[in-house]
């Protein structure tokens, strides 16, 4: 009878093992999520020459690996700038290819995430390209990307005209991405400047974490850099990396760096010292701060366009 009975419990007893294993493994992956990710922004002065830029980016890529740092965001054109018209579309070339691998190999190899834009990836045609965000997993798989949509057509005052759309063709598709430092929305310099861009990402697509690769020019970056990233950051309720090319390219081209990290209630907690230096500011991403700024103002719930509001007509 005795022996009876322990057999019938043995299997209900291997259950409860299965089942405090199973909740114990959850309790550690909510407690891997809610524990803060330190994340790495990046400040560098891409030149026209793949090799001395790759040499930078691993260096860096190095040394934010021996700090700590589990996910490195680049800036724009972090690969190539060139001197001369033309000369990143002759360059450009498919996610598969050469020139990304390096930087998947280098991700593998660091066991770190990087955010790697815009990279000049083959366009439609021989005379374009696509200013692709490439985003690049610890095990050294390409986990997603992003075209930049809005492209630079502009005059900037007292400095040059630029023309992106005479070798870029613009991209179409928004791109959101989970990763374990949270949802991650891709954007790329220029779009910075179109707030609706951001609204979607947060409220449509869930964005936790919104990264801007830039190169702002030095005339547009005095004047508008940081207020621009810090409203994305407010009207969101989203970090915000922000990896920024910096100081002189060539005789033809200069960007105003400044590389910068924001929280969620649009407050700086990390820049370099030196805007125009090479180098990496480090924070810790702290997703319950997200959730706590959402909780206390939900704008979210608050937001009136997308269901009432109606165009007046004169």
């Amino acid at each position: 009878m005795a022996l009876a009975s322990l057999a019938a419990s043995l299997p209900i007893a291997a259950a409860a093992v299965r089942t405090r294993a199973r909740r114990a493994m959850a309790s550690a992956a909510a407690a891997a999520a809610a524990a803060p990710a330190r994340v790495g922004v990046v400040q560098m002065t891409s030149v026209g020459d793949v090799d001395a830029n790759y040499a930078t980016c691993s260096r860096l890529t190095k040394e934010a690996a021996a700090a700590g740092v589990k996910f490195l965001c680049f800036p724009e054109v972090f690969s190539f700038i060139g001197s001369k018209d033309g000369e990143s579309v002759k360059l450009a070339g498919p996610l598969d290819g050469p020139i990304m691998q390096r930087y998947c190999s280098l991700a593998k190899e660091s066991s770190m995430w990087l955010s790697l834009g815009g990279f000049q990836e083959k366009g439609p045609d021989d005379s374009h390209q696509y200013n692709t965000h490439v985003l690049i997993d610890d095990s050294g798989e390409v986990r997603s990307s992003y075209r930049k949509i809005h492209l630079f057509d502009v005059d900037v005052p007292g400095n040059m005209v630029y023309k992106e759309s005479r070798f870029t063709t613009a991209g179409d598709t928004v791109v959101a991405v989970d990763s374990p430092f949270g949802r991650l929305g891709l954007t790329v310099c220029y779009d910075l400047r179109f707030p609706e861009l951001y609204q979607i990402l947060r409220f449509k697509h869930q964005a936790q974490v919104l990264l801007v690769p830039s190169a702002f020019t030095k005339v547009t970056g005095e004047a508008h850099w940081e207020i621009l990233l810090r409203a994305r950051a407010i009207e969101t309720q989203c970090y915000v990396i922000a990896a920024a090319q910096a100081g002189k390219h060539n005789e033809k081209r200069e960007s105003y760096g400044d590389s910068i990290i924001i929280d969620p209630w649009g407050t700086v907690i990390a820049r370099l010292p030196d805007r125009l230096s090479t180098g990496f500011a480090v924070a810790d991403i702290d997703l319950s701060k997200v959730e706590a700024v959402r909780t206390r103002m939900p704008i979210k719930e608050h937001r009136k366009f997308d269901s009432v509001w109606k165009p007046s007509s004169l």
